[in-house]
């Protein structure tokens, strides 16, 4: 059983940056990928962010590529997400997500195994 714990999640104005933590236990990183995924107001979840850990290569959805940043620390078992430049269109709970697949896809939601509880991150104009 893996566990997923985010943290990280803030209100803050529009402009400004976050960073997401995901801590991980029992993930060994054999068994596909990580991702991050949101979920807005009335909004399906959306797939923003993966990562095949070990190989550090990364995939983004159009709508946050060049201001969103995955990326792994192996040593402490924890996958984060760096979100600049945000906007109000951002707001969302922000999910972690693990063993499932690579790149970014729609409906990618259905596939992956695990997911945490989620962090909210509103942004403000």
């Amino acid at each position: 059983q893996v566990q997923l714990v985010e943290s990280g999640g803030a209100s803050v104005q529009a402009g400004g940056s976050l960073t997401l933590s995901c801590a991980t236990s029992s993930y060994t990183g054999n068994s596909g990928c990580m991702a991050w995924f949101r979920q807005g107001p009335g909004k399906e979840r959306e797939e923003v962010a993966t990562i095949l850990p070990g190989d550090g290569r990364t995939d983004y959805s159009d709508s946050v590529k060049g201001r969103f940043t995955i990326s792994q620390d192996s040593a402490k078992s924890t996958v984060y997400l760096r979100l600049n430049s945000l906007k109000p269109e951002d707001t969302a709970i922000y999910y972690c997500a693990a063993e499932g697949p690579c790149p970014v896809m729609a409906g990618a939601h259905h596939f992956y195994k695990y997911y945490g509880q989620g962090t909210q991150v509103t942004v403000s104009s």
